[in-house]
């Protein structure tokens, strides 16, 4: 009786993966053809107890002041109360060839632990020390998106 009720089970199983809705099947097949999203360069450095991502950024500039680059990131938290937004480069195996260096935004969550809905997030900081010569842009990342915002061409002295 049991090899019988394998078999069944079996032959069940078999009829039922052919079942399959075929426009969920194409739009699968679909979104597996689009081009991969892009693989962060560089690797995370170590989170403090309490900091995470923001959710999303929604825009970012940078500023070259002296020998620290100025970013400003305004974005989204996952709810009231995160404090002591911050940015941490990451840690990258060699200078990336495009000149793009990636930031994760990250704040510190409420001790709570209360939640609510997503509330905006303004972020100031500085990044002493950058790669000035070798930095074109930086890629913004959060925990759903990244932005990415270029360094701006510094004015040229007038002519005299």
């Amino acid at each position: 009786m049991r090899p019988i009720l394998m078999a069944a089970g079996l032959a069940a199983a078999l009829a039922l993966t052919g079942c399959g809705d075929s426009s969920a099947k194409k739009a699968e097949e679909t979104a597996a053809a689009q081009a991969p999203a892009r693989k962060p360069f560089g690797r995370q450095r170590q989170l403090y107890q309490g900091q995470e991502p923001i959710v999303s950024v929604q825009s970012g500039t940078i500023a070259a002041n002296g020998p620290n680059l100025t970013l400003t990131v305004q974005g989204t938290a996952a709810g009231p109360g995160y404090t002591r937004g911050s940015f941490l480069p990451r840690i990258n195996p060699a200078a990336p060839k495009d000149g793009l260096y990636e930031v994760d935004v990250v704040a510190i969550k409420p001790a709570d632990g209360a939640t609510g809905a997503p509330e905006p997030i303004e972020i100031k900081g500085e990044w002493p020390g950058y790669p000035a010569d070798r930095l074109k842009g930086v890629i913004f990342m959060a925990g759903t998106n990244e932005i990415t915002v270029m360094l701006p061409e510094t004015a040229a002295p007038a002519a005299q």
